[in-house]
């Protein structure tokens, strides 16, 4: 029997940014279980761009075609009628067709858990958010994180701005560096390859970060007092695995929460994990067991 053609796009430059990375380290998870697999990088920013550099692909009649983060949603929406024997796979997507299916790792989750802690952490009373495209799972991300620090400090002020590029770290500098003229001394960060831009930042003015995706207390401790983990690798892994073995479903969406904490969960420093632990576990208890509403839409201000 003839192996599956699969392949997967990851959207950026090549090896920037730690959303890219927990996709690729999914990928060669998917590859080390015995899946044959290609690897492709898809710069452009545009949607009609990316859609044309998945339509290039799809010329080699894969069977699986994955692709990786909401900003594959638009691309796979323009192309996946002329595809109709590829299956596609979106992972952190909500775009859903006879012939696609998404696999989405709650980021939302950890992120209301690293507005609690934003909450709870803060002395200046302001907490920032900064993100690249406006995307789904940006969106998503930066409203949970804005209702964990509502629900532990509704006094505490909100500032969030997206800086339009996911890896420019200029240009995230120069966004923290204004975030913080508002007197935040805390930012949560759903920043890609502009990550070092905001660490850069954290390393000059009096303001310290919480990351996302993956654990970034373990590789910089003196920059981030938290993480929100959420391993959207795994779910991409999933995917491959589901499809190979014939358990993928088109038309249908896979989640992974707090439930499973390889997948998500909030890391968080010793200092703070000392002094907000036990909340911290009431929180995750709560969020899991879908006693707390985490809120997925933010109306407020944006700077």
């Amino acid at each position: 029997m003839t192996a599956p053609r699969i392949m997967v796009a990851l959207f950026g430059p090549p090896g920037q940014g730690s959303f890219n990375e927990s996709g690729y380290d999914g990928a060669m998870r998917a590859r080390a279980a015995g899946h044959s697999l290609e690897v492709h990088w898809i710069a452009p920013l545009a949607a009609e761009d990316r859609a044309d550099a998945l339509r290039t692909l799809c010329k080699q009649s894969p069977d699986l075609l994955v692709a990786h983060g909401g900003q594959g949603d638009e691309p796979v929406k323009l192309i996946h009628q002329e595809s109709p024997g590829t299956v596609f796979a979106i992972t952190q997507g909500n775009f859903l067709a006879p012939n696609t299916a998404c696999y989405e790792v709650l980021q939302e989750q950890s992120a209301f858990l690293a507005g609690v802690l934003a909450g709870l952490a803060s002395k200046t009373g302001v907490v920032a958010h900064l993100s690249g495209e406006k995307v789904g799972p940006g969106l998503k991300g930066r409203a949970a994180f804005a209702s964990g620090l509502k629900h532990i400090a509704p006094n505490c002020r909100f500032v969030t701005t997206f800086c339009g590029r996911q890896h420019d770290p200029d240009l995230a500098f120069e966004s923290t560096r204004r975030l913080q003229g508002m007197g935040a001394d805390l930012i949560f960060a759903m920043i890609d390859g502009g990550r070092p831009g905001v660490s850069r930042a954290c390393q000059e003015l009096p303001i310290r970060q919480i990351g996302n995706v993956l654990d970034w207390v373990t590789r910089d401790p003196a920059v981030f007092l938290a993480s929100a983990v959420a391993d959207s690798g795994r779910g991409l892994a999933q995917a491959i695995d589901d499809f190979a073995h014939g358990r993928l479903r088109t038309g249908v969406s896979v989640t992974y929460g707090l439930e499973q904490p390889d997948y998500v969960r909030l890391v968080v420093n010793a200092e703070l994990s000392a002094r907000f632990g036990p909340q911290i576990t009431d929180w995750t208890a709560r969020v899991a067991q879908g006693l707390v509403q985490v809120d997925t839409r933010y109306d407020g201000p944006e700077h």
